[in-house]
């Protein structure tokens, strides 16, 4: 049976619809390809023998090649070196190893595996707060997406924290300048801050917390700080005394295409969600952002008021890290 004009005419539309959502299609997967480039680990360590602790004047760094890994296990020819990420180093503002420091060690109770251990005891920057950071500052080309994996230990001595008799919203563990909010050349200070909180007064696990925050520099150094948005996770507690492995991962962008995704995955346990934040990542007034080049990937930075209530209860904050990795590009 031969078709009439209009069953053409809708045979034609329909051809042409089908033919459109094809190369719309085609083109979508093909603009996604172009811009999902390949994941390339930059860095790795599990901080066993032939990496060690150095001093560099007030400060300290780690060099050496970490045996037990098999590619990009160099602190200086891989990370260094390295134009994609920056320059490692750990740093204190202040203070001396009765009232920080950094080392690494055997892990407690199990002596075969190195771990860096972090330990804060007094308030070492300038008597007003506490600070033992790792720095991946200078990087030659900013990181516009990164992932970051490292499992971390907090020891017994952190059920204090719960106890502190006051809310905390400062216990930072890791923190991205989007740009840094410290040079004057700079014009678009932000940072990403991930950190340790307990919402309430009153004894409390502690949650994760995250923030995103534009900054302003004044001519005398004084900086002023604009919290764009902030996140806790009141379901998922932070481990303590046992091995827990965190990953992150960062994408600069704007409140519609910036991102931040972060798991933790308790030793024989699932995996966790914590965030997935769509958000600012870079300054909310920087119109031609050129990623992160500055960050700390391991810290520990808190208050007097907190360090003070730890020293007079007898205990101590510490974090022990292990297999440190980071890549360019890998994704969630």
């Amino acid at each position: 049976m031969s078709m009439n004009h209009r069953q053409v005419k809708f045979r034609n539309i329909f051809l042409m619809l089908f033919i459109s959502l094809i190369v719309f299609w085609s083109c979508s997967n093909n603009s996604q390809d172009e811009q999902a480039p390949e994941p390339e680990l930059i860095f790795q360590s599990g901080f066993e023998p032939e990496s060690k602790v150095v001093a560099r004047g007030s400060d300290a760094d780690i060099v050496g090649t970490d045996l037990s890994m098999d590619e990009k296990n160099d602190w200086v020819s891989n990370l260094d070196d390295n134009p994609v990420a920056g320059n490692f180093n750990l740093q204190f503002q202040g203070g001396d190893s009765t009232q920080r420091f950094a080392q690494i060690v055997p892990e407690p109770g199990n002596p075969q595996n190195h771990v860096l251990w972090f330990w804060l005891n007094e308030p070492n920057v300038g008597g007003t707060k506490g600070q033992i950071q790792a720095n991946i500052y200078g990087g030659k080309n900013g990181l516009k997406e990164f992932y970051q994996s490292v499992k971390i230990f907090l020891p017994g001595d952190f059920y204090t924290v719960h106890t502190y008799p006051d809310d905390i919203h400062w216990l930072t563990i890791a923190e991205f300048w989007n740009d840094i909010t410290w040079s004057q050349q700079v014009p678009h200070g932000f940072r990403v801050t991930l950190g340790m909180g307990k919402p309430v007064k009153e004894e409390s696990d502690l949650y994760f917390i995250l923030d995103g925050q534009d900054c302003q520099l004044f001519e005398d150094g004084s900086q002023k700080y604009t919290t764009l948005w902030s996140e806790i996770n009141k379901e998922v507690e932070i481990p303590i005394e046992e091995w827990f492995t965190m990953e992150y991962y960062y994408k600069e962008g704007d409140n519609e295409s910036g991102r931040f995704y972060m798991t933790i995955q308790p030793e024989g346990g699932e995996k966790e969600l914590v965030f997935d934040v769509t958000r600012f990542t870079h300054n909310s007034q920087d119109s031609d952002p050129d990623g992160v080049t500055d960050f700390n990937p391991l810290k520990l930075y808190t208050s007097k008021k907190l360090i003070d209530y730890m020293k007079s209860e007898g205990k101590t904050l510490q974090i022990y890290w292990d297999d440190f990795k980071l890549w360019k590009n890998k994704r969630p």
